[in-house]
């Protein structure tokens, strides 16, 4: 959780060391993705936007309205990575078991994921 990591973060009191917050592995993990977001930012210097499913960022079920808002109001003004698997990769599939496309082309998922960030990021304001 990003209690946890934080708690390590504190603790080594490296500055170099920090935390990247993934909206997948947050909506798995916490209970409120978006609370731990706002509570450890001071820790956060990257973010993966990723969906529910790892597929394409609108296509699911994360609630972007409320992350992209948190995410705008503290302050946070660098980079919002996509992460997106597909079937592609044929071992980064097996080992993320990933069984199925989430996106007509690659290309899609950057177009589209692009479009929904610059959108959601804009609605934020």
């Amino acid at each position: 959780t990003m209690a946890d990591l934080s708690e390590h973060i504190d603790a080594i009191d490296r500055p170099h060391i920090k935390a990247m917050y993934d909206t997948f592995h947050a909506n798995i993990e916490e209970a409120d993705p978006i609370g731990a977001y706002t509570k450890h930012r001071r820790n956060v210097v990257h973010i993966h936007i990723s969906e529910n499913d790892r597929g394409v960022p609108g296509r699911g079920n994360i609630p972007w309205t409320e992350t992209f808002s948190a995410i705008r109001k503290s302050g946070y003004d660098d980079w919002l990575t996509i992460e997106a698997f597909g079937r592609s990769l044929k071992d980064l599939a097996a080992a993320t078991k990933v069984w199925r496309d989430f996106s007509e082309t690659p290309e899609a998922v950057y177009r589209e994921g692009y479009r929904h960030i610059k959108s959601g990021w804009k609605k934020a304001a």
